[in-house]
C-alpha cells in the first residue's frame, strides 16, 4: 500500500506523520520536533525527520510527500511542487515571515533525500476563497489590491477537516447552515461557514490578524505601528518581531504564552488573568460578529489545543451567549463531550486533523489511487 508523507512546518515546530492511502487515509506513525531555530536549521531538521522515518517504517522511501504551506495568496487548489512554484512562493516570503521560509527550505532538503517523490503544497488559504469580496477587500488605495494584498485567512486545513467531520456526524448544518468554526490554539482564528463556504474568517493579510494569540498581536490600530516608530524608533523588523512574537498572552502576561500556566497563576497574578479574559472576550465577541454576518448560528465548533482541552475558556466565551441560542451542558463541558450544549445551537468539541486533510490532498494531486 502506498504511503505518504506529511510535513507541517510552524514557525518553531515541525509536525510529520505517515499515512497509509486508503479510501480514508489512516495515519501509521507520527512526532513533532519543537524549539527550531528557524529556516536556517531545516537542513538538520530534515536529516533528523529522514532518520526518524527510517527508524520507525519498514517503508523508507515514501510514494509522495505533502507539506503544509501557509500562506498560498491566490491559489485554491492543492499543487505540485515545481522550480516555478518555489520561485512564487520565495517571491512572497515576505507575507509570512514565520513559516514561509521554513517551509520553503524543507521542501528544498526533501527534494535533496528523496529527488524522485513527488512532492505536493497544500495552502492554508485556499478553504478562505470562497470569501467574497467585502470579505477580503482591504479599505486602503485600490492600487494595493492588484498586489495581492487583501485580506485572505488561514487554518484552512483544520477547517477543512472541521466541516468534513460535520458532515460525517450528520450535523445538517455542514452542508446548508449558519457554521463558526473556532481552532483555538496557540495560533487562534474563527471562521464563519455559510452553507458549507467560508464567508468571513478572522484572520487578515497575514496570520497576526484577528484574536489575540499565544505571541501574535491580534487586530491592533494601524496608528500604533507610526506611534511607535517615532517615540520607540522602531523599524519595520522590530514591529514584525513584536507583533508576532512578544505581544498577545505572552505581551499581556508577561510571564507565559500558554493557557495552562495562565489559568494555574490567575488566582494570584492579576496579570495572567486579564490575558485570559480579553483572550475569552474577544473569542465571544468573533462569535457574536458572525452569527450577525451569517444571520444566526445553528452549530459552534471548538478545536485546536486550547478548543479541544480547556473546559473553562470554552465555558468563559460561552457564558452570556444564551442570547444566540449557546447553553452548554457543564458536565459535558468538563468532561470535553463531543456536543457540550443543551440550548438551539450545537455547540461541538472535535479534535483537529489537519495532517489527515494533507494527505488525502496529496495522494489526489499526485495521481496515487486510494487502496483498499
Amino acid at each position: 500500500m502506498s504511503q505518504i508523507l506529511t510535513i507541517n512546518a510552524g514557525s518553531s515546530s515541525v509536525r510529520f506523520a505517515i499515512f497509509s492511502n486508503g479510501a480514508r487515509p489512516t495515519r501509521l506513525f507520527d512526532g513533532k520536533m519543537e524549539r527550531l531555530a528557524g529556516s536556517e536549521a531545516a537542513a538538520a531538521t530534515a536529516d533528523l525527520l529522514v532518520q526518524k522515518l527510517k527508524a520507525q517504517s519498514a517503508t523508507t522511501v515514501p510514494d509522495a510527500i505533502g507539506h503544509r504551506v501557509v500562506h498560498g495568496m491566490l491559489h485554491s487548489e492543492p499543487e505540485r511542487v515545481s522550480a516555478k512554484l518555489l520561485s512564487e512562493l520565495r517571491h512572497i516570503a515576505p507575507l509570512d515571515p514565520e513559516h514561509l521560509p521554513r517551509e520553503i527550505k524543507l521542501i528544498e532538503e526533501m527534494q535533496r533525500h528523496y529527488p524522485h517523490v513527488p512532492q505536493v503544497a497544500c495552502f492554508d488559504t485556499a478553504f478562505h476563497r470562497s470569501m467574497p469580496a467585502q470579505a477580503t477587500l482591504l479599505p486602503i488605495p485600490r492600487r494595493f489590491a492588484a498586489k495581492g494584498v487583501q485580506r485572505y485567512g488561514f487554518h484552512g486545513h483544520s477547517y477543512t477537516f472541521l466541516m468534513q467531520e460535520l458532515l460525517r456526524l450528520g450535523d445538517r448544518a455542514a452542508a446548508k447552515g449558519r457554521v463558526i468554526l473556532a481552532h483555538l490554539g496557540g495560533g487562534a482564528s474563527l471562521a464563519a461557514v455559510l452553507d458549507g463556504r467560508c464567508v468571513d474568517t478572522s484572520m487578515g493579510f497575514t496570520p497576526a490578524a484577528g484574536l489575540v494569540m499565544g505571541t501574535r498581536s491580534g487586530d491592533l490600530d494601524p496608528g500604533l505601528a507610526s506611534y511607535l516608530m517615532r517615540t520607540e524608533a522602531m523599524n519595520g523588523a522590530q514591529l514584525q518581531t513584536m507583533v508576532n512574537e512578544e505581544s498577545g498572552l505572552i505581551g499581556l502576561s508577561e510571564t507565559s504564552a500558554d493557557v495552562r500556566d495562565l489559568l494555574e497563576r490567575e488566582a494570584t497574578d492579576s496579570r495572567a488573568r486579564e490575558a485570559i479574559a480579553i483572550f475569552c472576550y474577544q473569542a465571544k465577541k468573533w462569535i457574536g460578529a458572525y452569527t450577525a454576518a451569517l444571520g444566526g448560528l445553528d452549530t459552534l465548533v471548538f478545536a485546536g489545543g486550547i478548543g479541544e482541552n480547556a473546559a473553562v475558556v470554552r465555558r468563559r466565551i460561552c457564558a452570556g451567549l444564551q442570547c444566540i441560542g449557546i447553553e452548554l451542558d457543564e458536565a459535558r463541558n468538563v468532561q470535553h463531550g463531543a456536543c457540550i450544549s443543551t440550548g438551539r445551537v450545537a455547540v461541538r468539541v472535535i479534535r483537529t486533523d489537519e495532517e489527515s486533510v494533507i494527505a488525502s490532498m496529496t495522494a489526489q494531486c499526485a495521481g496515487l489511487s486510494p487502496e483498499k
